[in-house]
């Protein structure tokens, strides 16, 4: 698995990571497919796992799937609420899923200016690594570019696939000035583009653009979680491969 440096935080992650939205979503029963899943792509070579609070139970799921992994794990999860006291809330039950958090970030800028403030004061006192900002809808990039531009965040998670290039615009070059670290949320199209894109092609076209830094497909299957862990290894995808995928998006 390739490793790349995680913008000016100076972290190597690897290419690939795992996301967690529907798929580590379930009760107790569910619990020992989603470990089986952490198991493949960590001997794969992936170290960040993102969930969120918005994902159901998978931010429990996944701390308990990482035990034995933990300390060789890249934790990136979000706060996810207006609310200040759920916002703290939220963080409690993160340190108690994971000990501390690595990239904390506020899921779609719900109430970012409220949430900086003390998400530095915890960043300062250890608990938390790194700061960063998300959204999933290319509408609110606006709104994005401005967290960007306060210089107080450290990382970006946006939608990167053939089929959602609007990052390309301004995003993506601001995060390269900034020297930001980029994940790349749906490298699969949230799955609709799977069905007619090789998924390794995909997750490489992807990471085909060297401003991003890694991306995290997430699957409930053990064999779709090596395919795309593989696919975080070289070659990448020629600009003429690239620029077909992306027509025929």
């Amino acid at each position: 698995m390739e490793l790349r440096r995680f913008g000016r935080s100076g972290l190597e992650i690897s290419a690939v990571g795992l996301g967690t939205w529907q798929t580590f979503d379930v009760e107790p029963e569910g619990e020992p497919a989603a470990r089986e899943v952490v198991e493949a792509v960590f001997e794969a070579g992936t170290r960040l796992f993102d969930s969120s609070p918005m994902y159901g139970l998978a931010e429990g799921v996944l701390g308990r799937a990482l035990a034995g992994f933990r300390d060789e794990a890249i934790g990136a999860t979000k706060i996810w609420t207006s609310s200040a006291e759920e916002a703290r809330s939220q963080f409690d039950a993160q340190l108690g899923f994971y000990g501390r958090v690595e990239l904390e970030q506020i899921h779609n800028l719900v109430a970012w200016e409220e949430h900086l403030e003390w998400l530095e004061d915890e960043r300062d006192g250890g608990r938390i690594d790194l700061i960063g900002a998300t959204h999933y809808d290319d509408g609110a990039f606006g709104e994005l570019e401005r967290i960007m531009q306060t210089g107080r965040i450290d990382a970006i998670q946006i939608p990167y696939n053939p089929a959602e290039r609007t990052a390309e615009e301004r995003i993506l070059p601001l995060a390269a000035e900034l020297d930001l670290g980029v994940i790349a949320m749906r490298p699969l199209g949230g799955g609709s583009l799977a069905g007619r894109h090789d998924p390794a092609e995909l997750i490489k076209w992807t990471l085909s653009d060297e401003r991003v830094h890694v991306a995290i497909p997430a699957t409930s299957s053990v064999a779709h979680a090596r395919a795309n862990a593989a696919a975080g290894s070289p070659p990448l995808l020629s600009p003429e491969r690239r620029r077909a995928l992306a027509d025929a998006a």
